[in-house]
């Protein structure tokens, strides 16, 4: 039963990304739907088992889901810019850089001399392997190109909602289940500001947007039985399996979506991805 925990939360994950993009939408539609995929499941984990959570808990895991949306918007733009198995390996490697940087400079991790060197080793890792990935053999086509360093740009931008998100919970007294109603609720009212400073409310009208909270049932689905993973396996076991999702979302990508890549391209992916799993390995091990 632990080894199944410890991979369901891969699959959720790894599924979300291109289950997302074969629903299709705008970016709007799809964080609405996952948002209010996500609200529909903390509101059931919720009622089952009741957790208690303080006050100032759950206005903290709100403020987390609603910086969530950040990263996540920059995920959804980043499918439709440069495909699902490019965006995947970037998007992961800059949360697991920004997340062990603000273990080390806040939550004082790494503090002797080999794990601050292990450390190191494992970030550096980590941006070798993004670089790895985001490497293309269209670099005539100017304009392509252009798109795909601004996607790049705004997903190390977005990326800093992702170690928000993933660094509140450390510092809270509740953890686990307790806090994913008021995360969901962060991340709703989150979406809800955005769609109204852009302007974008014809997305409550627009069928997509309701088929999005597939995708909002996918990702509770990985949240869930990644706490449970937590709980049964340990935090650092549980961490460094799920990465493996990364794996799985690019290569769903490629497969399910049809992203052609040149076999140059698919090398150095496949070096990217090996690098990003290692370097999550031992920046979370060390």
């Amino acid at each position: 039963m632990n080894t199944l925990l410890l991979l369901l939360p891969a699959l959720g994950w790894g599924l979300l990304p291109p289950v997302v993009a074969k629903l299709g939408g705008k970016p709007a539609n799809e964080i609405l739907g996952t948002a209010l995929g996500t609200l529909i499941a903390s509101v059931g984990v919720f009622i089952v088992l009741k957790p208690q959570i303080t006050v100032q808990s759950f206005l903290l895991a709100a403020f987390a889901g609603a910086f969530w949306i950040v990263g996540q918007l920059g995920q959804y733009h980043g499918y439709q810019k440069i495909g699902v198995s490019q965006t995947m390996p970037i998007s992961t490697g800059l949360q697991l850089v920004g997340t062990s940087l603000i273990g080390v400079f806040i939550f004082g991790e790494w503090s002797t001399g080999i794990e601050k060197a292990f450390g190191a080793l494992g970030v550096l890792m980590l941006i070798i392997g993004i670089w790895l990935t985001s490497i293309t053999d269209h670099k005539s086509q100017e304009e392509a190109n252009h798109q795909r360093i601004n996607t790049i740009v705004m997903l190390v931008l977005t990326s800093a909602g992702y170690w928000v998100y993933n660094s509140i919970p450390r510092g809270l007294s509740d953890s686990g289940l307790a806090i994913f109603l008021p995360e969901s609720i962060g991340m709703v009212i989150a979406v809800l500001v955005y769609l109204a400073v852009t302007k974008q409310g014809i997305v409550f009208k627009e069928k997509t947007s309701w088929l999005n909270i597939i995708g909002g049932l996918v990702f509770s689905f990985a949240a869930v039985t990644y706490i449970l993973s937590v709980k049964a396996n340990g935090v650092n076991t549980a961490f460094v399996v799920s990465q493996v999702s990364v794996v799985i979302s690019t290569l769903l990508g490629m497969v399910w979506m049809h992203e052609t890549k040149s076999r140059r391209e698919l090398s150095y992916t496949l070096l990217g991805l090996l690098m990003i799993v290692a370097g999550a390995v031992i920046t979370t091990l060390f």
